[in-house]
């Protein structure tokens, strides 16, 4: 999900400058298609007198902004009652909740990097122009593909369907956190409406309003969104060319280095404390901060910032200029560099030298498909069997734990999968 435009704020009005100040925000729930003229989402069924108020009050600010009155109804025609799956999916925020760990063995694993390379085979032409013309790497664009909707699979998953202008309204209604946030980018939904750059039946996206298979809010569509394809529209729900084009669009644009990675994995000397903030390579070499492969740093006088997600226990980082422009995408140092390990390993990289440290031993994406399909058969788990440990498996798994007297941690570990296996 992208961080909020600043090239959008200036014809915006009547909407104060804090609504688009940085905010952090997740890729959560993707989406596929709208039905027609129809509210989506949850929590429909009984109008909510004061939501509607609501709607009602926003039309004069809809209007400063240069929104009709035509455009503004038909976006809310029948619209009258806060979508209730938003607010439960915004008081879940893997990116900020998740240990590093679980937040990476979610998205950086066997299966992201196969189909990964299995998508630079199918549009490596089309990839090939993007790193040619951006200077963004291919590997990179692929990587931000995968963490935003699962290289589009999510978006053929109607049940996680959202309607952003009944989801923006919604946070700006009932969210005190994200109201500044969902009402600019509500304003940004609407010009897009206005403009003819999507349908009202197309206007899908995550809870937050993120858009397409790389998931863009509304003001970084209208930002950073490219005719990839040259049809004329710039349609990142349907079209790949657009939506990759787009993706590499905003990288370049907040300062992509072409040719230079995002960062190096690094052994730490023992007993010692580290400055915070940046010093140049050469100078984090000289108090002994190492790369793991033994080579020299290619750019030595590169400013870099040491990153140790889990501490002293896990892998460590020296971060450069290329992470930090990452998070632009979405800014968490967990996204951005699962980013970077995602996109080296596609481009035949090794995962790093030194593995995290989890409290149980980790599973394969085939070993989690088969804990979820034993929970499934022994009435724990009524999710989707797709290897994917979310919300809904780690409850199913407490709820596991709970019924046998184990200890109720929620973790999908061998040790967990080799007692079900047992029952």
């Amino acid at each position: 999900m992208q961080i909020v435009a600043k090239a959008c704020i200036s014809h915006l009005k009547g909407v104060s400058v804090t609504d688009f100040k940085f905010h952090r925000h997740i890729a959560g729930a993707l989406v596929a298609s709208a039905t027609a003229f129809a509210p989506l989402g949850g929590s429909v069924a009984h109008a909510d007198a004061g939501f509607q108020r609501w709607i009602s009050d926003f039309r004069s600010t809809a209007a400063k902004n240069g929104i009709s009155g035509a455009v503004y109804d038909q976006a809310f025609a029948g619209v009258n009652a806060p979508d209730g799956e938003v607010l439960k999916k915004a008081r879940f925020q893997p990116e900020f909740r998740d240990e590093a760990w679980q937040y990476i063995d979610g998205r950086v694993h066997e299966r992201s990097v196969a189909t990964g390379r299995q998508m630079l085979r199918k549009y490596g032409r089309l990839l090939d122009r993007i790193e040619r013309q951006t200077g963004v790497s291919r590997n990179i664009v692929l990587a931000i593909w995968s963490m935003e909707s699962d290289y589009g699979e999510f978006l053929k998953r109607t049940d996680r369907l959202h309607y952003v202008p009944q989801a923006l309204a919604t946070l700006a209604y009932a969210d005190d956190r994200r109201s500044k946030y969902a009402r600019g980018q509500l304003i940004g939904a609407l010009q897009m409406l206005q403009r003819g750059d999507v349908s009202r039946n197309g206007l899908v996206g995550s809870w937050a309003g993120a858009m397409g298979h790389t998931q863009f809010i509304p003001t970084s569509y209208l930002a950073f969104a490219v005719d990839g394809d040259g049809d004329g529209r710039k349609d990142i729900w349907n079209s790949v060319p657009d939506a990759l084009w787009t993706a590499a669009n905003l990288l370049k644009r907040n300062g992509w280095r072409a040719g230079e990675t995002w960062g190096y994995e690094v052994t730490l000397p023992a007993g010692r404390k580290f400055p915070g903030g940046s010093m140049s390579l050469s100078q984090w070499e000289s108090i002994g901060v190492r790369r793991t492969n033994g080579s020299s740093f290619p750019r030595p006088g590169q400013s870099a910032e040491l990153k140790v997600l889990q501490g002293r226990d896990g892998p460590a980082f020296l971060m450069v200029k290329n992470f930090f422009v990452l998070k632009r995408y979405n800014n968490a140092d967990k996204y951005a560099l699962a980013v970077g390990l995602l996109a080296d390993q596609i481009g035949g990289g090794a995962p790093p030298a030194r593995d995290w440290s989890r409290p149980f031993t980790k599973l394969s994406i085939a070993e989690s498909e088969e804990l979820q399909t034993r929970l499934k058969r022994a009435g724990f788990y009524d999710g989707e069997v797709d290897g994917k440990i979310g919300p809904a498996s780690r409850t199913a798994i407490k709820s596991y734990q709970a019924r046998y007297g184990l200890e109720q941690d929620g973790f999908a570990s061998m040790e967990l999968l080799q007692v079900l296996r047992r029952r």
